[in-house]
């Protein structure tokens, strides 16, 4: 079952059960994925339907800062419930020890020393951890700290 056809399929139900907030969520993640299908003029396949809710959760996270900074909690608290309901969607996020392999492997494949080559890195760590609900933020910041000189 596609990320689509799972999520008309849980707005019906929400409509059942009158969920006005998962529906509402659901309804713009379906309009999301309907967009960049319309874009793309052919179904999306798995992975951009994975990285689409991923773009709406990274700029979740966002407004959350924008409103806490703005004297907003109401609306922020509002935003990190629409977070929870999307995160149900994605896969599970990798743990400290995976993203630690990934980066130590992408490390030595490719070599780096030195926080030139911190592009490499991170696109290698991200191929070896496909599948999994990566934040960039995160897994640059290891990077960073990896490749870091030891003072």
């Amino acid at each position: 079952m596609s990320y689509l056809e799972r999520i008309q399929t849980d707005l019906t139900a929400a409509m059942k059960e009158k969920n006005e907030l998962r529906l509402s969520v659901l309804r713009m993640m379906k309009s999301a994925l309907k967009l960049k299908e319309v874009e793309k003029m052919k179904p999306l396949d798995d992975l951009e339907s994975l990285q689409i809710l991923q773009t709406l959760v990274k700029k979740g996270k966002e407004s959350i800062e924008q409103f806490t900074q703005g004297g907003r909690p109401d609306l922020a608290e509002k935003e990190k419930k629409e977070i929870v309901i999307i995160e149900q969607y994605l896969p599970a996020a990798p743990s400290d020890e995976e993203m630690t392999r990934a980066i130590s492997e992408a490390v030595s494949e490719s070599g780096a020393d030195s926080l030139k080559q911190m592009g490499a890195v991170v696109k290698a760590a991200r191929a070896k951890l496909e599948g999994k609900a990566i934040d960039g933020k995160v897994l640059s910041d290891k990077v960073r700290e990896t490749l870091s000189p030891k003072s």
